[in-house]
């Protein structure tokens, strides 16, 4: 039995209560999120639309035959290959419709005056034959139709067979002559498909860092939420000791109370904090794609390997930076050739402004029958023409020239635009790096400070040196420090991921994973590494 392909089925699920590490998260996202694979299908689609366009200067076969029962002036007459008409058109040879050719004069005149059909009045319309558009802007059509003719009544009684080979060409002389103007539907369309691609990669880059701040976001209300409830812990066991020392009569009997009170807004505090994580993990399962039921937990080693991290500055300068998005961002790639190609078309829309003379060449072999040498019952067709269309009435081409004008220029303001944006975007970027850095170390050592003052206070209040609600206070102080140095180290992470992103240094390959590449400038990119789970 043949599999189907519905057969295959590809998992979305994750074991139960089993542990997502950030470099599994980017992959499931890279697979299942809907923005990434919209974004596959707009590339996917953008490529289709570049095959047809490229199919538009192929040779393009056509095969419509046709069988045909008629009966002319009482002659039936039946075809197969082509159709009966009548008469022939030799404008329309090679193209998929009805054509004509007009016989001799005699015969024409014959059936316009009623006479007796013959052979030579017979409309046979093409069943197969190409068509094809040169880059030099020629039109070429070549068609081929059998028929075969039985005759009941007339002078041409019996079974006939006929064939008739047909041609066109049309090759431009003056305007819609030049390889840039044919070309230009191609080459757009081969350009667009590339602007695509680029807009694919940067959204990627966009994307990964969009996964891994989520999953660090995730991650640091996890440990919020770790922190109150440590929090709960450690207020009940000083409710323990407060009450041992209330009963000695070290303390008085309203700090008991105090503790129980700030146990309860701990608790609090708590479930509240364990809501916005549970909600964000949630909110992390439908950017990577996942059902919201999809139980599973971030790893925790993730955010303890950017504490292991050592803080170091970058050693190149905001310039520097600048200059390498300059030359890499592929977005800012893409506005720049749009002002190539609104120039293009400005080209393009000057051609339309001129006198039009096309040159048509027609032949037509002659209808004869198969099962004789006779091949002058229609006679022979061939004809030259010159074409020609003067630039008396051009309003229509203009305005479209002068809106190619205006394109133009608007394109160059807006890649200008994009520069400047983008020279503001790495200057936030440098500014908020720095800046997290710099958070990041004073949170550190405010985390340092406020454990110390803890400890050293709960060692007075044993003594009954100090009162519960100097350890209160302590605690409080220690526990916001800890929420601080989370949400720094967080933010310095984030702001450093940003900062490559918006350089576009940071490379994504195609399995989703990520690394760091270098300045192409004097300087080397040598920021703050992001965790082990970098290469």
């Amino acid at each position: 039995m043949t599999p189907s392909p519905n057969d295959i089925q590809v998992a979305r699920t994750i074991p139960e209560g089993s542990v997502l590490s950030l470099a599994q998260a980017v992959a499931i996202a890279t697979a299942y999120n809907r923005d990434y694979q919209l974004q596959k299908d707009t590339l996917y689609t953008m490529a289709l639309d570049l095959r047809l366009a490229r199919h538009q200067f192929e040779r393009q076969f056509f095969a419509k035959p046709k069988i045909q029962d008629a009966k002319v002036d009482g002659d039936r007459v039946r075809t197969v290959g082509g159709g009966i008409s009548p008469r022939l058109n030799p404008e329309k040879l090679g193209q998929d419709m009805p054509v004509e050719m007009p016989g001799p004069t005699e015969s024409r005149r014959n059936l316009a005056e009623g006479g007796t059909w013959r052979p030579d009045q017979i409309g046979i319309e093409p069943g197969f034959g190409f068509n094809q558009m040169l880059m030099e802007g020629a039109a070429i059509g070549v068609n081929l139709a059998v028929a075969w003719s039985r005759l009941l009544t007339g002078p041409w009684q019996g079974e006939r067979f006929f064939q008739v080979l047909g041609g066109q060409i049309t090759q431009p002389l003056l305007r819609g002559r030049d390889r840039t103007v044919v070309m230009e539907g191609l080459t757009q369309a081969e350009l667009d498909t590339l602007y695509q691609v680029r807009s694919f990669n940067r959204f990627r880059k966009t994307f990964v860092v969009l996964v891994i701040t989520q999953y660090y976001q995730t991650l640091q209300l996890l440990d919020v939420a770790k922190n109150a409830k440590q929090n709960c812990e450690t207020l009940t066991w000083l409710r323990e000791r407060v009450e041992k020392l209330v009963k000695a009569g070290r303390l008085p009997a309203e700090e008991l109370e105090r503790v129980r009170q700030e146990i309860l807004q701990a608790r609090n505090d708590y479930y509240q904090a364990d809501k916005e994580y549970k909600w964000m993990l949630d909110w992390f399962k439908i950017t990577l794609g996942l059902p919201t039921t999809t139980d599973f937990q971030l790893d925790e080693n993730e955010l303890n390997a950017l504490r292991a991290i050592e803080m170091s500055y970058p050693d190149f300068s905001e310039d520097e930076a600048i200059e390498t998005a300059l030359s890499r961002r592929l977005d800012l790639a893409n506005s720049s050739d749009a002002v190539v190609d609104a120039k293009r078309k400005v080209m393009v829309a000057a051609d339309s402004l001129g006198a039009e003379l096309n040159l048509q060449l027609n032949a037509n072999v002659p209808l004869h029958d198969l099962r004789s040498d006779n091949k002058t019952e229609l006679g022979d067709f061939l004809m030259a023409a010159l074409q020609m269309d003067l630039p008396l009435d051009r309003v229509a081409e203009q305005n479209v020239y002068r809106k190619a004008l205006l394109t133009m220029n608007q394109k160059q303001r807006e890649y200008e635009l994009a520069q400047d944006t983008v020279r503001l975007e790495i200057r936030q970027a440098y500014v908020d790096m720095t800046e997290a850095a710099e958070r990041y170390k004073v949170s550190s050592e405010g985390l340092k400070l406020a454990q110390k003052r803890f400890e050293s206070t709960l060692l007075l209040m044993k003594y009954g040196r100090a009162s519960s609600r100097r350890v209160l206070d302590a605690q409080n102080a220690f526990l916001d420090a800890q929420d601080a140095a989370s949400e720094a180290l967080v933010g310095f992470a984030i702001a450093t991921l940003n900062f490559y992103r918006d350089t576009d240094v940071l490379q994504v390959r195609p399995d989703g994973m990520w690394e760091k590449g270098t300045m192409e400038s004097k300087a080397v990119v040598a920021g703050a590494a992001l965790g082990t789970s970098l290469p």
